[in-house]
């Protein structure tokens, strides 16, 4: 289900040519642990697995993709090469550095493999908000939004057999942090991705619609650690929720809402924003209720150690923070609550800011996400969209968040049993 992958397997099919599937793995990125390595790793694995049946090399070359594969294209004589999409700074500086060092003679081609409308068709610029580009993506899912042609074994050999990978030696070439332990419930690889797509359809779904805002409630798909990691895609997962539409229209309306419209919208900012990760990139009327309040007294002010250890006043807040430490996933309701008051415990929008991303990228399986970034996607809710109001509107001023959309513990406390998800996780 990956398009890039099936647009190269259809050029060395008309080239007859061997087909050969690269992954770079780079020894840190960003604030990922262990939790989000071993996820990816134990995926790829999966991924090995599946090429050698379909009689297509795969290879795990250690090092940025700039110092390894310009010269694995020259050594085994590779005459094409294609890539996925990452809207991301980083992952973007990798592309064009490989485009800098690759062989002239070597075409280089980009797919959007990741979003169902490609993020530079859906729109030519940035997206003011949900509404401005809901239009223009479902004008276009018609287009983009099909079933997928299958994959085949590959009739062209490689010259010389694969080397194994060793994967133990991929696991020590890693510089990152280990205490951030790997989570039981969700497991690796796209067979187990595809199974909780299955449940979320067989169990979920129906409650999807009325329940997905209560962190009490399993109603959420819990699916975006596979779609992070590209082991399930998310066009396969729209593909197999819309099959229920006549039985639950609201559910699935709203999981197509978010799962595409959304998290559309959330690459989007992150294409055309470069500053998609501080206060900069907000609009000027967020840029200047926060500074205007910016020197508000705060009730509390809290240390970065502090709340990573989830000790703050709020019981609902501490229950919310030891939930993504433990399990690598929020409730994404509690995630806007989550960030909205860590621009009220702080000393300023930019450390807010600063905190939020760094914790939601530690601990969040789907951390380092363009949804962790902006809004609330699948039920994720991100640090732009809780702290800048970015896709959102002006409400009414008051402290510290001046037009800022405010969230309290009351407000909790009338949506859904607060006590009762306080006890689930909260040290008795």
């Amino acid at each position: 289900d990956n398009w890039a992958f099936l647009y190269a397997q259809r050029l060395a099919l008309k080239q007859e040519l061997p087909l050969r599937v690269c992954f770079c793995l780079v020894p840190k990125f960003l604030d990922a642990t262990i939790r989000h390595y071993g996820f990816m790793l134990k995926g790829l694995q999966e991924v090995a697995k599946e090429c050698a049946e379909l009689n297509i090399a795969f290879h795990l070359l250690l090092g940025y993709a700039k110092d390894v594969l310009p010269a694995f294209v020259v050594e085994h004589g590779v005459g094409g090469l294609v890539t996925d999409f990452c809207p991301l700074r980083l992952p973007r500086q990798w592309v064009e550095d490989v485009k800098e060092r690759l062989p002239e003679d070597v075409p280089f081609a980009q797919v959007d493999a990741h979003n169902i409308v490609p993020c530079w068709i859906a729109s030519p610029k940035q997206e003011y908000s949900a509404r401005t580009i809901r239009g223009k993506i479902h004008a276009q899912l018609p287009e983009f939004l099909t079933e997928f042609p299958p994959v085949i074994r590959h009739p062209h050999s490689p010259s010389c057999p694969t080397e194994p990978i060793a994967w133990e030696a991929c696991y020590s070439s890693l510089q990152v942090d280990s205490t951030v332990k790997e989570v039981e419930w969700a497991t690796p690889g796209t067979a187990a991705g595809l199974a909780v797509l299955q449940s979320f359809i067989t169990e979920r779904l129906k409650f999807f619609g009325s329940h997905r805002n209560d962190p009490n409630k399993a109603a959420l798909s819990n699916l975006s650690p596979w779609f992070h990691f590209g082991q399930v895609s998310t066009q396969r997962a729209i593909l197999e929720v819309q099959k229920h539409r006549s039985k639950y229209k609201e559910s699935v309306e709203a999981f197509v809402e978010e799962a595409v419209v959304r998290r559309e919208l959330a690459e989007n900012f992150c294409y055309y924003n470069e500053n998609y990760d501080n206060v900069q990139g907000a609009y000027d009327w967020a840029q200047t209720t926060l500074k205007l309040h910016a020197k508000d007294k705060r009730p509390f002010l809290y240390k970065l150690q502090e709340l990573e250890q989830g000790t703050t006043h709020d019981p609902l807040w501490n229950a919310a923070q030891l939930q993504m430490v433990r399990e690598g996933k929020m409730h994404g309701f509690l995630r806007m609550y989550w960030a909205k008051k860590i621009l009220e415990w702080t000393r300023s929008p930019e450390e807010a800011l600063q905190f939020a991303i760094y914790l939601n990228d530690r601990y969040e399986l789907d951390g380092r996400d363009p949804n962790g970034y902006l809004m609330l996607c699948l039920c994720l809710a991100g640090c732009l969209w809780s702290i800048c109001g970015i896709h959102d509107q002006g409400w009414a001023e008051r402290a510290i968040f001046g037009k800022i959309r405010y969230m309290n513990y009351a407000g909790c406390k009338r949506k859904f049993d607060v006590g009762q998800f306080e006890r689930r996780y909260m040290p008795h």
